[in-house]
C-alpha cells in the first residue's frame, strides 16, 4: 500500500508580491526551493493563514537570496502582499517506509530568511550559522 506523506514545508512565509497577469505558478527564492528539497515545476499546496484559502499550483524560481515567495496567476487572486502562507509538497512511499519517514521543514524570519530547518537525515539544524556551516 502507497500512503501520502508530507514531504517537505516552508512554514510561515510572507507574500512578497503577486502577478495575476503570469501564466501561473508560485515564484520561490532559490535559496527556499532548494533547503525545503523542492523541484522546479513540483507541484505544491498553498495554505493562507490570513484568509484561509488552500490552493495547489507548481513551483517556479525566484533568485536565490531574494526572499521572494510571489504568486502568478489565477493563485494571484487568493493572498496579497504580506499575507503569511504556508507551502508544502507531498510524496507517495511505501506502508514500511511511512513509518519512520520525516519530512523537510524549513522555518522561515519575516523576511522569508530561513530560521531553521528539520531534515530526514539532518535531525535539526537550529539557526543560520549553522546553515551556513553545511
Amino acid at each position: 500500500m502507497q500512503i501520502t506523506m508530507l514531504k517537505s514545508k516552508i512554514h510561515r512565509a510572507r507574500v512578497t508580491g503577486a502577478n495575476l497577469d503570469y501564466e501561473g505558478s508560485i515564484s520561490i527564492d532559490r535559496k527556499l526551493v532548494d533547503e525545503a528539497n523542492l523541484l522546479v515545476y513540483e507541484q505544491v499546496e498553498v495554505l493562507n493563514i490570513n484568509n484561509g484559502a488552500r490552493f495547489t499550483t507548481y513551483v517556479i524560481e525566484a533568485p536565490e537570496g531574494s526572499g521572494e515567495i510571489s504568486l502568478n496567476g489565477a493563485a494571484a487572486r487568493l493572498a496579497i502582499k504580506n499575507d503569511t502562507v504556508i507551502i508544502v509538497s507531498y510524496c507517495r512511499v511505501d506502508e514500511d517506509e511511512a513509518r519512520n519517514f520525516l519530512p523537510r521543514l524549513v522555518y522561515v524570519d519575516e523576511h522569508n530568511h530561513i530560521k531553521s530547518v528539520k531534515n530526514v537525515m539532518d535531525n535539526v539544524v537550529s539557526n543560520r550559522e549553522d546553515l551556513h556551516a553545511r
